[in-house]
């Protein structure tokens, strides 16, 4: 397991990945998927940028990731700025990610108690970048963030 000062890094380019998304006129949510030390899969929300229904933070760093071997995948951490949604744990759960590291679950608390319920380790950092960068945006664009979370 990474130590705190690791989480922060890699946290770190997952929030680069959602200011990323912003500054495209999308939804600030990134996440990255970090094996061995190594970023081997990076995205940001897309939904806005390429009109998808499924495309969110973790789904596009999964996607970007590619085909992977499924011991890969139990060997990995995912990082993402914004507690996972249902379908972003489903896809955790799937691939049988053991570890997610989320920036902030203030402005979103997706489904971490089914994720711990299945055996994933999820440490909440309660970063506040992350929060601050959600709650602007949730505030500039309360219309495209409830369509985001689907209310």
């Amino acid at each position: 397991m990474t130590d705190l000062a690791g989480h922060r890094a890699w946290l770190a380019e997952a929030l680069a990945e959602a200011r990323a998304g912003l500054a495209e006129g999308g939804i600030p949510i990134g996440s990255v998927l970090v094996h061995r030390g190594q970023v081997i899969g990076r995205g940001h929300n897309r939904r806005v940028q390429r009109g998808s229904a499924i495309l969110h933070g973790e789904m596009d760093a999964l996607e970007n990731a590619g085909r992977l071997a499924a011991a890969t995948y139990r060997d990995s951490v995912l990082y993402t700025t914004l507690s996972p949604c249902a379908m972003c744990s489903g896809a955790i759960l799937l691939y049988g990610i053991p570890h997610v590291v989320v920036g902030e679950n203030r402005t979103f608390l997706g489904e971490e108690a089914l994720l711990r319920s299945r055996g994933v380790t999820v440490e909440v950092l309660d970063d506040p970048d992350c929060i601050a960068l959600m709650q602007g945006f949730i505030a500039a664009q309360p219309g495209l963030w409830n369509e985001d979370i689907g209310v």
